[in-house]
Formats: structure tokens, C-alpha cells, sequence
């Protein structure tokens, strides 16, 4: 947008437009109701936005997103830690969260397997995956990939290299459609898909 007055307001539109979602004229809004709020109000956004950025860590565990070493669903003594359940990123586990249906522990590939794209299994944490599997007492991994042509080739890889040394390999049931993103699934939907979970092999028959 080049008829902007104020390069300030620009350069503000400029970086807001780089978030996912937001084009230049949600950016121009988003900044000029930033330019119309108190003094205090944005700069406890902006301090609240570096905070996180500076010192937010990722779970030794899971890879989740924590405040510590170890995340609160992993520090938790509620949670069903023999169960894992294997998801893309830290916005399927906020969207698994909110459907208040699954109990267990998590672990956080951070993507999934796209050869077209360079992204194989070493840029993935799946070997700390397999680590857990021979170090914890672990009695059934959930795959809760994408079910793109990426997440089941994830999905195979990791049965692949599991399925010889744990008895109990279970995926999300297909209440969630071909090519959807748990995030984008509905709450109702989803917390049915993780209750009505079946066996790995009865998916690949499919």
C-alpha cells in the first residue's frame, strides 16, 4: 500500500500483513486500531510477544510448547502417560485438547514426511518418538496425522518401525475427512474420531 502518509504505519502493516491470514487491508485495520488504543495496552502486547518469543521452550518430552522442561500435560500425574498420541504440530494438540475426550500424553513430530518438499524422517522428531517408545512404559501410540497422501506416508513409516515392538498401534477413525487438518476439524467431531480410534492395520486395509 503505497499511499500510506506515515512510513511508521507502513513499516506496522508491512510486518502484520506477514502473519498467516492477513492481508494488507486486515493489516491496515489491525494497525490503526493498534494506533487508536492506550500507550499501555500496546506495549503489554508488544512485551507480551517478545516474552514469548525470547522464552517460551519446547517440551524435552514431546516437543509441545511449555513454560519448562517438561510441559504441563507431561508433568501432569492425571494424564495416561502409557498412551501417546502422535500429532503434525503444537496446534493439533491445542485442537485434541479442546474436544476434552483424550486423557493420554502427546508427542509432536513438528511436520510430517514430504519428499517433494526435502522433508524426511531426520527432519522430524521421530526418532525421539521411537527413543520414548524403548525408554517409557508405552502401551498404544495414536496416529492423529493428516489424512493427506504426507500423513500416511508418515503414519506407514512410523507402523513400520513400531509395529514389531509394540503390541497397540491405533489411528483416528475417519470421522475426520480425507485432507482435513485436525485443527480445522470440529470439536465434536474430532474428540469422536480419538474415542472411535482403530487398529493401524484395519486403516491400511481400507
Amino acid at each position: 500500500m503505497n499511499n500510506i502518509s506515515s512510513k511508521l504505519l507502513g513499516s506496522a502493516v508491512s510486518e502484520l500483513s506477514k502473519l498467516p491470514g492477513v492481508g494488507k487491508k486486515t493489516a491496515l485495520r489491525l494497525a490503526i486500531h493498534l494506533l487508536r488504543r492506550d500507550e499501555e495496552d500496546v506495549e503489554r502486547l508488544g512485551n507480551s510477544l517478545i516474552q514469548m518469543r525470547n522464552n517460551i521452550k519446547f517440551c524435552k518430552r514431546c516437543h509441545n510448547i511449555s513454560d519448562s522442561e517438561l510441559c504441563d500435560i507431561c508433568n501432569s500425574p492425571k494424564r495416561e502417560h502409557a498412551t501417546i498420541c502422535v500429532v503434525e504440530n503444537i496446534n493439533d494438540v491445542i485442537a485434541i485438547e479442546n474436544t476434552a475426550q483424550y486423557q493420554g500424553a502427546y508427542h509432536v513430530l513438528g511436520g510430517i514426511i514430504a519428499p517433494m518438499e526435502g522433508i524426511g524422517p531426520a527432519d522430524l522428531n521421530i526418532e525421539s518418538l521411537f527413543q520414548r517408545i524403548q525408554d517409557e512404559e508405552i502401551t498404544e501410540v495414536i496416529m492423529a496425522l493428516p489424512t493427506t497422501v504426507e500423513g500416511d506416508t508418515t503414519n506407514f513409516y512410523i507402523y513400520r518401525n513400531l509395529s514389531k515392538s509394540l503390541g497397540k498401534i491405533t489411528t483416528i477413525s475417519r470421522g475426520v475427512s480425507i485432507g482435513d487438518e485436525l485443527e480445522y476439524t470440529d470439536e465434536i467431531t474430532l474428540g469422536r474420531s480419538i474415542l472411535n480410534r482403530l487398529p493401524y492395520e484395519d486403516y491400511m486395509s481400507k
